[in-house]
């Protein structure tokens, strides 16, 4: 049985040195107690956290957060494309013995180790360089709010014991005894940390690097994550409103007028393989394909791709099938729409029977220089498009300016217009044509306008699902889209805004770790 300990154990995997950032690899484990004794180590042991995150965005994050949304589901199944939610994997609520959850935690409790090796540490290690020092701990420190921040998304509710709680605190190198002995925090508690780290990093990060570092996180990054940290717990579970979003506000405008960071000139160029560490881009997840084993490669060309289509959209064998567009994903695009022919096709032709296949799939993420499973492609984590959308409702929400919150949705509705479609499709006569107030008869109609352009701008990036929990609207969306696909008899739980801890977990400390509402306690 898996003990929680072994999520803080106390080896980490090192990267080797290199002439650029994303080659650094982690090639064997090393003794740590012995390893970290000077500046070159610490910088092995930051670029080791940034190497951890390709195993949750390699799959992990998207199961969790875009899968579990109206936006995908799974295809696996011959004759069932939408097969809702897939194999019991997604059912609600959601099983704890759900090995995808199982992953998630230890994966990011696994990269909140590094990170706290490197806090833990680096104060006993002499730098020539007190500002380079304060870098690496800001990193260490920005990494670990990122993972923090999608743990407590992600598990972050209400227990069975009524209180609303985050996941374990673990803000420092732990003993095995003392693993034993932890449980969860309050909600708030994990939010706290989240912004400590992020304050820092925001103050000790630069504002970009030389051409050997391109991928550390900056302190755009930093501001832009905490702006979305503030907006996050403006809404639910937390409910803090108004104070809050206009914390996100400021932290926003800082990011928008800030001249290093502008909007891609087209849609479909923000997606090119070549195009990695755009002037769009506040925070990617690097990828590099061609390393041994395909360590350092992204995974989507396969996993994206239709499960049997084999050849005929990559090389996929019988692979593929996840994060298949719904049918309600489809529709979200006004006719014509450019972003739809970037990030998704709606079947694909059977090169064997001539038959179309009524199949979906995201093709995003596509590396058209290859087409296995180890791929150039990039995640990217943050961008400028994502925090217009946010600033927009930020001042909606505390009816703030409207006219300078439309500008921005319209400023993501210009660049899509300047990006090549469909060549089989023809556009609408007003294709995404400027918005103007008189558009909206109330408030929440432009809020609406506004989720809806992040459905379309965002789709396939891992945002849905936590949009529409903080917003408060998973319950009538879901309802909508489970009906929709002809699941009349559907009925929505509260249950299903948090996912269950572990069943791992909960079983290696029985009795200090409170399940959610909903799930059985041991």
């Amino acid at each position: 049985m898996k003990k929680i300990y072994l999520l803080f154990v106390l080896s980490v995997l090192c990267m080797s040195c290199s002439d650029d950032f994303i080659s650094k690899n982690p090639p064997s484990d090393l003794n740590s107690e012995g390893f970290y004794k000077t500046e070159t180590d610490m910088n092995q042991a930051v670029l080791s956290a940034y190497a951890n995150l390709r195993s949750l965005y390699n799959q992990t994050y998207v199961r969790l957060g875009e899968i579990r949304s109206d936006n995908t589901t799974y295809s696996w199944l011959s004759g069932n494309p939408a097969n809702e939610k897939g194999i019991d994997e997604f059912s609600s609520p959601l099983l704890p013995e759900n090995n995808f959850l199982a992953s998630c935690w230890d994966d990011s409790y696994k990269t909140i180790l590094r990170c706290n090796i490197v806090i833990g540490r680096i104060e006993n290690i002499e730098f020539k360089s007190e500002t380079l020092k304060a870098q690496y701990t800001a990193e260490a420190r920005f990494l670990r709010a990122l993972i923090y921040f999608y743990l407590n998304r992600i598990f972050g509710g209400y227990g069975v014991n009524g209180e609303l709680l985050g996941a374990i605190k673990v803000d420092r190198e732990i003993t095995q005894a003392e693993a034993y002995d932890m449980g969860r925090v309050s909600l708030q508690e994990m939010y706290d940390l989240i912004i400590e780290d992020l304050k820092y990093a925001e103050n000790n990060l630069p504002e970009s690097y030389g051409s050997t570092d391109i991928g550390r996180v900056t302190k755009g990054g930093a501001t832009a994550l905490l702006g979305k940290v503030y907006m996050t717990m403006a809404g639910y579970p937390l409910n803090k409103g108004d104070e809050y979003y206009k914390l996100a506000i400021d932290q926003f405008k800082s990011v928008i007028g800030n001249a290093r960071y502008s909007l891609v000139s087209t849609y479909k160029d923000l997606f090119e393989v070549s195009n990695k560490n755009t002037s769009e881009s506040l925070f990617e997840v690097q990828y590099k394909k061609g390393t041994q084993g395909g360590a350092t490669g992204s995974p989507w060309n396969n996993n994206f791709a239709p499960r049997f289509s084999d050849k005929e959209v990559v090389l996929v064998g019988d692979k593929g099938g996840e994060n298949s567009p719904t049918q309600d994903m489809s529709n979200a695009y006004e006719v014509g729409d450019p972003r739809k022919y970037v990030s998704m096709r709606d079947g694909w032709t059977n090169a064997k029977t001539g038959a179309w296949e009524n199949e979906k799939y995201v093709c995003k993420y596509y590396d058209v220089s290859t087409s296995g499973s180890d791929n150039d492609n990039n995640w990217i984590e943050l961008r400028l498009a994502d925090i217009y959308l946010l600033y927009a409702e930020a001042l909606v929400r505390t009816n703030g300016d409207k006219q300078t919150a439309i500008d921005y949705v319209n400023k993501i509705r210009e660049r899509a217009r300047n990006t090549p479609g469909d060549p089989d499709v023809v556009p609408a006569a007003d294709l995404l044509r400027n918005y103007t107030l008189s558009d909206f008869a109330t408030f929440n109609d432009l809020l609406l306008a506004i989720e809806k352009e992040r459905r379309v701008e965002l789709a396939f990036e891992n945002h849905r699902w936590f949009d529409l929990v903080r917003t408060g609207r998973a319950k009538d969306v879901m309802t909508a889209e489970q009906k929709f696909d002809g699941y009349s008899d559907f009925t929505w739980s509260d249950d299903a805004l948090a996912y269950p801890i572990p069943m791992t977990v909960m079983q290696s400390n029985p009795g200090k770790i409170i399940q959610n509402k909903g799930y059985t306690q041991l």
